[in-house]
C-alpha cells in the first residue's frame, strides 16, 4: 500500500523546538523528516521531496535566507519559517524571497497545523 500521509521537513537546530515539531506534526498524521542545520536540509530536499517545508531563520550553517533562495531556484514547495525575531524587515524578507509564512516562537500548535494545512491545500494540484 503507498503512503498518503503528506511529508513535512522541520529545520531547527534547536532539538526542544524539533522533538516538539515532530510529536506535534506526527499526531496529526504527518510524516517528519527533522533536520538540526540547513546544509543538511539543503542535502536531503530532493531525496526525500517533502510537502512542505519548515524553516527556522536562526541556523548554524547556510543562512536561512541563502537556503530558502536555493530551494526556490528548483521547487515550488510551500515554506514556513519560524522565528524568534520580532522586525518586521526579516518578515519583509522572508516573504519577498518566497517564504509561504511567517510565524513567530512561542506558537499555538493549533493555529500552526492550521497555517500548515491551509498551505498544503493550496500547493496540491488542481482538478481540472
Amino acid at each position: 500500500m503507498v503512503n498518503s500521509r503528506q511529508r513535512i521537513m522541520v529545520v531547527d537546530d534547536d532539538q526542544d523546538m524539533l522533538r516538539l515539531l515532530n510529536r506535534t506534526l506526527e499526531l496529526e498524521g504527518f510524516d517528519t523528516i527533522v533536520v538540526a542545520d540547513s546544509d543538511t536540509a539543503l542535502t536531503l530536499l530532493d531525496k526525500v521531496a517533502p510537502d512542505l517545508v519548515i524553516l527556522d531563520t536562526m541556523m548554524p550553517g547556510t543562512d536561512c535566507y541563502r537556503v530558502l533562495d536555493l530551494i526556490r531556484a528548483h521547487s515550488g514547495v510551500p515554506i514556513i519559517m519560524l522565528t524568534t525575531e520580532y522586525e518586521v524587515e526579516s518578515l519583509r524578507t522572508a516573504l519577498a524571497r518566497g517564504a509561504d509564512d511567517y510565524i513567530r516562537k512561542p506558537f499555538g500548535t493549533r493555529s500552526f497545523v492550521a497555517r500548515i494545512r491551509a498551505k498544503l491545500r493550496r500547493a496540491r494540484p488542481q482538478p481540472v
